[in-house]
Parts: C-alpha cells; sequence; structure tokens
C-alpha cells in the first residue's frame, strides 16, 4: 500500500497585507493607466494594549522555563528536535 502524506498542521502563511482578487484586478489596472494605487490604511494599535502583550509575552518565557524541571525541559527539546528532523525529511522526499 502505497504512503499517504496528509499535512497535519496549517501551513505557515499570513494573510495579512494581501489584496483580495478585486483589489489585485484594481492595482493592476491603476499600474497599467498609470494611476497612484491607493495605500490601504492599517488599523490604528493601542499603545497600552502593545505594551502590556509584548510585557506579558518577556515574561512568560521565563516563567515557564523557571516553572519547568530539567527532565520536563529535556522531553520538550526531544520532542521539537523529532519534529524537526520529520519535517526536513518530508521535504527531501
Amino acid at each position: 500500500m502505497a504512503h499517504v502524506h496528509t499535512q497535519s498542521t496549517m501551513p505557515k502563511r499570513s494573510s495579512k497585507g494581501r489584496l483580495d482578487l478585486s483589489q489585485l484586478a484594481k492595482s493592476i489596472v491603476d499600474q497599467a493607466t498609470g494611476e497612484e494605487p491607493a495605500q490601504l490604511e492599517q488599523p490604528e494599535k493601542n499603545p497600552a494594549a502593545v505594551a502590556l502583550g509584548r510585557l506579558g509575552g518577556l515574561k512568560g518565557g521565563a516563567a515557564r522555563a523557571k516553572k519547568l524541571t530539567a527532565e520536563k525541559r529535556s522531553e520538550i527539546a526531544k520532542k521539537a528536535a523529532t519534529a524537526r528532523w520529520a519535517a526536513s525529511r518530508e521535504e527531501s522526499e
């Protein structure tokens, strides 16, 4: 029986900055006719929320590492290494 590969994780792509089909078509027409393309507005971020999110992110990793036992850290590292090797093998096939 042939091996069938099923992807278990979502693709690592971001939808940010992508144009939908009608936006893309308009930008092509604008370029062809020499018109200035309209700039897409980026939503304004709340600086307090950005700072708070960054602060939590900076604290979180260190707090988690401090909480884990050496055995658990080793287990997590082995699992990550196995996943990386499996991914590199799939790419080479």
